[in-house]
């Protein structure tokens, strides 16, 4: 089985700068569709984990999350693709959660069951915190650049990435070009 890992705001949608809170506001940055039905058809399963503060900070609802999540998977499995699973925190900063990233609860509710080396699983994301989980629960990481994140900002960065690329379609195509290896 191969898996692998993608953070949600800034890798499979546009980051708002603030949070993403209606299925209206909730916009595919391009080439993603086609990224997640490639590696759907390459055999991966394809998990989200994303920190969701906005939930424990009032600004919006568990419910208004499960709207744009309906929103996201119905139109990735429109276009051929398939999500395994969505895990979110909805933890703020200061409830010290086990699942807020860089922690590793979210990857570790994944993995309890499944008989996988964690050391051939990628994880994708835009940021810092994204970078350090993936290190911190032993997969290789790929940072991606059409989130927040620019990559002399990275450079300053005590924990490195394995892989830089400036998108998700580029990351998949890198990542499945890798696969061929």
């Amino acid at each position: 089985m191969k898996l692998i890992f993608l953070d949600r705001d800034g890798v499979i949608n546009k980051d708002l700068n603030t949070y993403v809170s209606r299925s209206e506001d909730f916009e595919f940055l391009p080439g993603v569709l086609e990224a997640l039905k490639r590696l759907t058809m390459a055999g991966y399963e394809i998990v989200i984990v994303s920190n969701q503060a906005g939930i424990a900070k009032g600004i919006y609802t568990e419910n208004e999350l499960d709207q744009v999540n309906i929103k996201m998977v119905k139109a990735i499995e429109k276009a051929g693709a398939k999500i395994s699973r969505v895990e979110y925190c909805l933890h703020a900063d200061s409830d010290n959660c086990s699942c807020r990233k860089p922690k590793t609860g979210l990857f570790k509710r994944v993995l309890d069951k499944k008989d996988i080396d964690i050391s051939r699983v990628y994880f994708i994301g835009d940021k810092e915190s994204d970078v350090i989980a993936g290190k911190n629960i032993g997969c290789k990481t790929i940072l991606v650049l059409c989130g927040k994140t620019k990559e002399v900002d990275a450079s300053h960065w005590q924990t490195k990435p394995d892989c830089i690329k400036k998108d998700l379609k580029d990351a998949v195509l890198w990542l499945l070009s890798e696969d061929i290896k």
